[in-house]
């Protein structure tokens, strides 16, 4: 579900997306180990597309008129070539398309270090609330570790794989910071900033390509923004975009 080192690079190939990582492989967002979601369960889940309806990254709904990302996803991207797809659990049909009028990436975004990793799209029409569409609140709480939270994304189930026709999901705890950059390399764990959240459950099951951008929710809120992983949930912490440390600067783009 996510985009990791192989991770952030991953949206790539299968899916147009940017970024290539600067140390080890990985991937920039699928899901692999998940389940798959039920109609409206997920009712924030944004899908970001091209203008051929190509999946290539994950999003939440913010409010009625913007949707949060991860900066690797929309870098380099225009409005005319990006497009949010709300109320469906498909990830080529079904749901409604709202083009884009504006794309604000963190101005502290890094490519090499994926630092700040977080960005804003503006839907060009008023995105309508149903029960299967629904904004979710932007954390404000600082979150440690032993955290139940939730990552869902259309990413890759498997690696090597294909990404997934069906959203997904996948429950598992955070970690502390320093837990995190314990168990990363040292060139990794360097990428562990004290603005990224990780979470780990096991080998087998964690995020990978397709996912990035993608939400990471806990107690009604969202926590974090697919931000990066080692390819894929071969037993490292994925890595996301804090949503308490960023929230300010969200708010004050809209």
């Amino acid at each position: 579900m996510f985009k990791f080192v192989v991770l952030l690079a991953l949206v790539a190939s299968a899916l147009s997306a940017s970024l290539s990582p600067a140390v080890d492989p990985e991937w920039e967002g699928f899901i692999v180990g998940g389940s798959t979601a039920s109609a409206g369960q997920f009712p924030h889940q944004v899908s970001l597309r091209s203008s051929a309806n190509a999946h290539f990254c994950g999003g939440f709904v913010i409010n009625n008129r913007w949707v949060g990302s991860a900066a690797h996803c929309t870098i380099g991207r225009t409005v005319a070539n990006t497009v949010s797809v709300v109320g469906t659990n498909h990830r080529t049909s079904g749901g409604i398309a709202h083009s884009t009028s504006r794309i604000v990436n963190h101005p502290s975004y890094s490519s090499a270090t994926l630092a700040n990793d977080i960005s804003m799209v503006m839907t060009a029409s008023t995105i309508a609330f149903t029960s299967l569409v629904q904004p979710i609140t932007l954390g404000s709480a600082t979150v440690g570790g032993g955290v139940s939270s939730t990552a869902s994304g259309w990413g890759q189930t498997s690696h090597p794989g294909t990404a997934a026709t069906n959203l997904q999901f996948l429950t598992k705890p955070t970690l502390t910071n320093a837990d995190c950059r314990s168990r990363h390399s040292a060139a990794n764990a360097a990428r562990v900033f004290d603005n990224t959240i990780c979470t780990f459950l096991r080998s087998g099951a964690g995020m990978c390509m397709g996912d990035s951008g993608g939400p990471l929710i806990a107690g009604g809120t969202v926590i974090g923004a697919v931000s990066w992983g080692i390819a894929c949930a071969q037993g490292f912490p994925d890595v996301f975009a804090r949503i308490s440390s960023h929230r300010t600067w969200m708010i004050n783009q809209m």
